[in-house]
């Protein structure tokens, strides 16, 4: 997977690219997240934004925009990083990048928005980084994530593409599924949207 995303870095930030209405027509779940992400963002008071797998740091730039005072990005596709460093200099001191597994991260910071967003479509063992972020969301915090769900229009299509053609394998995910997932690690709030069939948008609160 880490290989994958060093070296489709340029594809996967062109997804971000084109906003004409066909594209938004047939990916619809890019945008969906992040006007979620930005729509979180601008309800606080400059809060502090932690991206998981910020990618080339599209979400940050509109999260940015929204009011966040701090964000850290954090990215083990080295070139991805280096894609979000060009893209948010121009935000200055206000923003952190990070080559690194989310894991292995040591900070004992908090912040008042998680964003894991693309993320969990990778993730064998979801918990280990549902756990870890309730480690570093502030009281009251949020996190903000999507989940791929299986559909038969295009389940295949993304098993063929990313497993194996790709050798990427990816996870679905179920609204029961989700919710266990996060309640078991203390947010005891949740907002779980289903705007198509193809997938989940939760927001979860500790």
């Amino acid at each position: 997977m880490r290989d994958r995303f060093r070296s489709k870095a340029h594809q996967f930030d062109d997804l971000y690219e084109d906003e004409r209405p066909l594209v938004r027509l047939l990916r619809p779940g890019l945008f969906r997240r992040r006007e979620l992400a930005f729509d979180t963002v601008s309800a606080l008071s400059m809060p502090s934004v932690l991206d998981v797998g910020c990618g080339s740091g599209r979400i940050g730039e509109f999260v940015l925009e929204a009011g966040a005072e701090r964000y850290l990005g954090i990215d083990f596709a080295e070139p991805m990083v280096e894609l979000a460093r060009a893209r948010l200099a121009r935000f200055g001191d206000r923003v952190e990048l990070v080559a690194a597994d989310f894991l292995e991260t040591r900070s004992a910071e908090q912040f008042d928005v998680i964003l894991a967003l693309g993320f969990f479509d990778y993730l064998a063992e979801p918990d280990r980084f549902v756990s870890r972020m309730a480690e570093l969301c502030a009281p009251g915090g949020c996190v903000v994530a999507s989940f791929p769900a299986w559909s038969w229009l295009k389940g295949p299509i993304r098993k063929v593409r990313y497993e194996w053609i790709g050798r990427c394998p990816i996870f679905d995910y179920t609204a029961d599924g989700i919710t266990r997932l996060f309640t078991a690690h203390g947010f005891d709030r949740l907002e779980l949207l289903a705007p198509s069939a193809h997938g989940y948008l939760l927001r979860a609160w500790t």
